[in-house]
């Protein structure tokens, strides 16, 4: 459970998190919401994530958005598959929440 977990650990540490119902909202919620960051949890029965990544990636109001995607370790295909999507970062679901502000720092670093 990464996901409500990592929902608690942002609301603790001050940012506004906006959960979208499915994945298949989410280009939608993001063009409405403008978010400065999306994390995306890989597995999903409902729709292919690392599908939904490129779409954000497609939509110019979007592209810019950073991505860090996670999935179980045992999903490398997965985590292939977001990388090829676009996600500024891929990690796993254990590490996020362990490592969440080094990821959150790195993701949204300007160069």
């Amino acid at each position: 459970m990464p996901g409500s977990q990592l929902v608690n650990r942002l609301q603790d540490a001050g940012y506004r998190v906006q959960t979208v119902p499915g994945p298949d909202s989410l280009v939608a919620s993001a063009e409405q919401e403008k978010p400065i960051i999306v994390l995306a949890d890989l597995a999903s029965t409902h729709a292919k994530v690392p599908d939904v990544i490129a779409r954000l990636r497609q939509n110019t109001a979007t592209s810019h958005i950073p991505v860090i995607a996670f999935a179980d370790e045992k999903e490398a295909d997965l985590q292939t598959a977001a990388r090829d999507a676009g996600a500024t970062l891929v990690v796993n679901d254990a590490a996020i929440l362990t490592h969440l502000q080094p990821f959150l720092e790195q993701a949204l670093r300007v160069d």
